[in-house]
């Protein structure tokens, strides 16, 4: 049976929070320091006071401290999910104050779509956005692609919570069996592969003929956004804004190497190449993404702006990788995405989105390991029907060693999966209900229930404040997909009714 928070809970639950909010102004420092060494003093003093409000805000909340002990499931899903809705509140302030955004709607709708890595925006001018404001949108986006949760870890916080925290955030994988240890190594493996690529980046921009800090700070930005699949760019042309294929096809390699579940990235790191390719999610993004290729080239061959091979490489291979990666870069205009391309390829780039990239990467979506485990588990279905009564049929797949296929294993990949299609759905007949085309809200609800960030145009400032609620409501439910979230609305729901018997589990 579900139990109500006592009051206990609430405290340990805002000690965390407090935690969280201080650690928070740390990370706003950096667009702080951006806005000095840019000279850019407006925004200085708007993320100082921001800065205050994150010191305050924590602080308070730290007052509930009543040295809490190791954290019970129930709490630490309540911290992670609470997290992103607070985080996200002082997220927006700076933006908000910057004057780029219509209403404080928007600059919230970003401040989500930031720290979810969603990557689709409302700013509005952003080709002259400050360098300290953009440097905070990409900052978020390294937050949120990391996870606030594993971020914090890795500076040691939380001591004795740990563990429960990690695996309330939708990480059940260790890469080593220490938690702090594990969520160092993935911010280790994060920060070198952004380290070179930024370099790399760079020496292309100043090659472009753009001046050096101006280079690096481009650089730095989309090596953040292309890792962490996250989708702002510094421009509103997005990747388009470069005119530069060297540019594409790096971050082409940087989205693919975002899409890789972490603790196939250690084991390569490790030197254990093997395993990555024997892995079930691996083979199972290998033999999608040939299939997806396929469909969508011969879907734009019937274009006349990608039917030759060269613009459907460049144009076409892009958005596929941008796509199913989750990222939401674009080389084509959303207008272009509507009417150049064919309503197959249309329906292709949103089907690769809705499905999204591997288990514990940085990519949203239903997630090819559960897509791979579903496949599995028809074929032990279809093995099972095959076979004598007497025969027992065991189904295994390799997924960092030989694991055989659990009937829990596959109701966990179904309902999740069942949850995702629902939330795609229902935020399709949402978009539909404000008057918008099917094909178009279909897409829509897509990109931002899976993190996708691409958009056919229903983003945009002035839409209708109920669909952008609830377009922030599905990047925060796809973010933490969809057990943490119904987890913790169950819980206030119960808490809420003290007529409900409440029985301790």
């Amino acid at each position: 049976m579900w139990q109500r928070f006592s009051l206990y809970d609430v405290r340990v639950i805002g000690h965390y929070l407090g935690v969280l909010a201080l650690f928070s102004s740390l990370a706003l420092l950096v667009p702080f320091v951006t806005a000095l060494a840019c000279g850019e003093w407006e925004p200085a003093s708007r993320y100082l006071l921001t800065i205050g409000i994150a010191v305050i805000v924590g602080s308070g909340l730290r007052f509930l401290r009543i040295d809490p002990g190791r954290l019970n499931r129930q709490q630490a899903l309540a911290v992670t999910g609470f997290a992103w809705i607070a985080l996200a509140f002082i997220a927006t302030v700076p933006l908000h104050l910057s004057g780029h955004y219509a209403s404080y709607l928007d600059a919230l709708f970003d401040g989500v779509s930031g720290l979810t890595t969603t990557g689709a925006s409302l700013v509005q001018d952003l080709d002259h956005l400050s360098n300290a404001d953009n440097m905070w949108r990409f900052m978020m986006h390294l937050l949120g692609g990391l996870g606030l949760i594993v971020v914090a870890l890795s500076f040691g916080l939380f001591g004795r919570g740990a563990s429960a925290l990690y695996a309330s955030e939708g990480r059940s994988e260790h890469v080593v069996p220490n938690v702090v240890q594990t969520t160092r190594l993935i911010a280790k493996i994060a920060m070198v592969i952004t380290f070179i690529a930024t370099i790399v980046l760079t020496g292309l921009c100043v090659f472009m003929g753009m001046e050096p800090l101006r280079a690096f700070l481009h650089a730095l930005w989309i090596a953040i956004s292309g890792f962490m699949t996250g989708g702002f760019a510094p421009m509103s042309q997005s990747i388009m804004y470069y005119h530069s294929f060297p540019i594409e096809l790096l971050l082409m390699l940087l989205m693919l190497l975002g899409s890789i579940n972490f603790v196939l990235h250690s084991e390569v790191w490790k030197g254990r190449v093997a395993v990555f390719f024997r892995d079930l999610e691996t083979r199972t993004m290998v033999l999608w993404l040939g299939v997806m290729a396929c469909v969508i080239a011969a879907s734009l061959s019937a274009s006349a702006e990608f039917s030759d091979l060269p613009a459907m490489l460049r144009r076409g291979l892009f958005m596929v990788v941008s796509a199913f990666s989750t990222t939401g870069f674009q080389n084509i205009t959303s207008n272009q995405m509507t009417t150049v391309l064919s309503s197959g390829a249309f329906l292709v780039i949103a089907v690769l989105m809705a499905v999204g990239g591997s288990g514990g990467s940085t990519t949203g979506g239903i997630k090819f390991r559960r897509i791979g485990i579903i496949m599995k588990s028809v074929v032990a279905a279809i093995k099972e029907a095959l076979a004598p009564d007497s025969a027992r049929v065991v189904v295994s797949y390799n997924h960092v060693g030989r694991r055989v296929l659990a009937p829990d294993v596959v109701k966990e990949a179904m309902m999740v999966f069942i949850l995702y299609v629902v939330t795609y759905a229902i935020g399709a007949l949402v978009g539909i209900a404000h008057g918008y085309e099917a094909t178009q809200a279909i897409f829509e609800s897509v990109a931002m229930a899976s993190s996708g960030g691409l958009s056919s145009g229903l983003i945009s400032p002035g839409m209708p404040p109920t669909l952008e609620l609830f377009y922030i409501l599905q990047m925060w439910a796809g973010r933490l997909e969809f057990v943490t979230l119904l987890a913790l609305v169950v819980e206030i729901v119960v808490s809420l009714n003290p007529r409900r018997l409440v029985q301790r589990s």
